[in-house]
């Protein structure tokens, strides 16, 4: 699996664990600017998501259209979108990635035999986005 495809599938299965603190705590709106301009959402989802009157069931909304997206990189693309506003929940994100890395390691996914490879592939890839 390709490291970006497998680093965006890890952060999907955080998101998923994480969905109640986030629908909860995150105003989606800065975070669909910028989902929106990094082309994750398209222009229809994004209007229909700004229609949405609560705050907490606009997230929601968002969720439900990320986990069913086909963008390679939705996940890594909410994290960092999620990184100037919301620190503490990013930093939620990281501190779950090395338990995630050591399961995978367990059932043996993908072809690296060590998750730590598998974390600095996932980091990599967030190097990557953030630089270009």
């Amino acid at each position: 699996m390709h490291a970006g495809k497998m680093a965006n599938e890890i952060l999907k299965q955080v998101f998923q664990d994480m969905h109640s603190d986030i629908a909860t705590s995150v105003n989606p709106d800065s975070v669909m600017d910028t989902l929106f301009s990094k082309k994750v959402l398209g222009f229809d989802d994004f209007n229909k998501l700004r229609q949405v009157p609560v705050s907490s069931d606009r997230c929601r909304d968002m969720m439900s259209l990320l986990f069913t997206s086909k963008h390679p990189q939705a996940f890594i693309r909410l994290r960092l979108a999620l990184l100037a506003d919301y620190p503490w929940i990013v930093d939620d994100i990281d501190k779950q990635l090395p338990s995630l890395t050591s399961q995978l390691q367990q059932l043996h996914v993908g072809n690296s035999a060590d998750g730590k490879i598998i974390l600095l592939q996932i980091m990599l890839s967030y190097w990557k986005i953030q630089t270009h």
